[in-house]
């Protein structure tokens, strides 16, 4: 029996438009759909591989256990090849997230996040640590194919023309977030891929790996900003495998800290600061001092999270040695936007981080540095000119300046507005939570309401 369809399903198409098959997937009936894979000669590994899930989970769902979270719909249709539409999930992403917020602990769409993380960090570091790159493990990180045409042969224009549509979309996130460019980041990359195929010189061949890991790692970041996060998990895996293939450690390094940065915005400092942690060997290895501070400045943000103002000390002081080693003319492109006034941004977020346990202490040390940051943004960096904002605002209530910290956070709500952003509420959470605590003071109730209007409004 041919259990692998030409599409890369786990069956041929014509299993999915079976009588049954079709009932099973309107159904939401999982057991019922892997019985009917198992009599087509699917074994329960392929199943597990094939929807990320365990054996055992598996086994337990043949025997009859129900599958009723959305997520988790969701990524077994993609991870067995079915349309959506099969099993009635017309939705996007962004919504599956929002749908699993409210699950109570211990929940299936909860432990499978957990098996998620443990998996990219396991995948992460197989191939930072120099694991074969397109082994057996490229199945679960790969994308669809795209249709367009491609050359049959390339040369450094071609490379150079990815390079310059995935700067022009990184401009684009910058300036205005992931939602006004994620599909087209997508979408260019789906015909980018196509290039893998064409002869060309073996020079040229590792410009592209390098190429292909950038715009991967974009598409992973802008599918984060607008709260994709599987999207952007299998992104980011696929990053890693081209910039390791290409031998650019940095590169490595880069993705490393993006995801790292997924986790600190859903409050996982620990599993952060593992992928902060392996990114910085890659960071060492690759000689680039500005990648070594920007992994420092990161861990320290991760310590921050964790109360733990020690290693938080000595990451910060390491940041700023390795930042004062660095040459930023022979740095890689990508990093070039760790200057001196995201430097004072970082401190200020591992300051504000810090605040959460210590206001006294540590809230003046973080609008001091957040401000610097914030008289530096133009118009090119408004969605990190909103965070900045929202921070120094917080932290301005919480050294007890009730009315700047309202004036400014009205900044970053006025702001916030042209940002097409899932982050952006999600940032804001703190401001409403301190603005709401200064009960005696009308304006910080009405500020609060306001900020609470505003990323409810955001989060629909």
């Amino acid at each position: 029996m041919n259990t692998i369809g030409s599409s890369g399903s786990l069956v041929t198409p014509e299993v999915w438009e079976g009588r049954e098959m079709r009932q099973a997937l309107a159904n939401r009936d999982i057991s019922d759909i892997y019985k009917l894979l198992r009599k087509h000669g699917v074994s329960q590994r392929q199943i597990a591989a094939a929807t990320g899930q365990s054996q055992s989970e598996v086994s337990e769902i043949l025997k009859g256990r129900q599958v009723i979270a959305y997520d988790v719909l969701a990524r077994i249709a993609d991870g067995l090849g079915v349309p959506r539409g099969y099993m009635g999930l017309a939705y996007d992403g962004a919504t599956a997230v929002r749908a699993t917020e409210h699950e109570p602990s211990g929940s299936p769409a909860e432990e499978d996040e957990t098996v998620k993380r443990r998996k990219f960090l396991t995948h992460a570091a197989a191939v930072a640590m120099g694991a074969s790159v397109f082994g057996a493990e490229e199945g679960e990180w790969m994308m669809s194919n795209a249709q367009t045409p491609a050359p049959s042969r390339i040369g450094m224009t071609d490379v150079q023309q990815i390079q310059a549509a995935t700067k022009a979309l990184r401009d684009l996130d910058y300036r205005h977030g992931g939602g006004t460019c994620r599909d087209a980041v997508v979408a260019q990359l789906n015909w980018a891929r196509q290039l893998l195929h064409a002869d060309c010189s073996e020079h040229v061949k590792q410009r592209l790996f390098v190429s292909l890991a950038d715009m991967h790692s974009l598409a992973g970041w802008t599918s984060f900003d607008m709260g994709l996060m599987d999207p952007a998990r299998s992104h980011f895996g696929k990053a890693l495998q081209f910039a390791k293939q290409a031998n650019d450690d940095s590169l490595v390094a880069n993705v490393l800290y993006r995801m790292g940065r997924v986790y600190l915005h859903y409050q996982q400092p620990n599993e952060a600061l593992k992928l902060f942690q392996l990114g910085q060997i890659a960071a060492q290895d690759s000689g680039s001092a500005l990648t070594v501070a920007v992994m420092c400045a990161n861990e320290g943000w991760a310590y921050g999270m964790l109360n733990r103002p020690d290693q938080v000390e000595k990451m910060l002081g390491r940041t700023r040695d390795e930042f004062a080693r660095a040459d930023l003319n022979e740095e890689p492109d990508w990093v070039k936007f760790f200057n001196r006034h995201d430097l004072h941004g970082m401190t200020g977020s591992v300051y504000d981080a810090l605040a959460e346990f210590t206001p006294e202490r540590y809230a003046p040390l973080a609008v001091s540095e957040t401000l610097k940051s914030n008289q530096s943004y133009g118009d090119n960096m408004q969605r990190s000119h909103v965070f900045m904002l929202g921070m120094q605002a917080t932290n301005h209530m919480r050294s007890g300046d009730v009315q700047q910290g309202i004036k400014v956070g009205r900044q970053a709500l006025e702001l916030g507005a042209l940002v097409k952003s899932a982050r952006v509420p999600d940032r804001l959470r703190p401001l409403q939570l301190e603005a709401a605590k200064h009960t005696m003071n009308p304006d910080a109730r009405d500020f609060a309401e306001q900020v609470r209007t505003f990323r409810e409004a955001r989060s629909v």
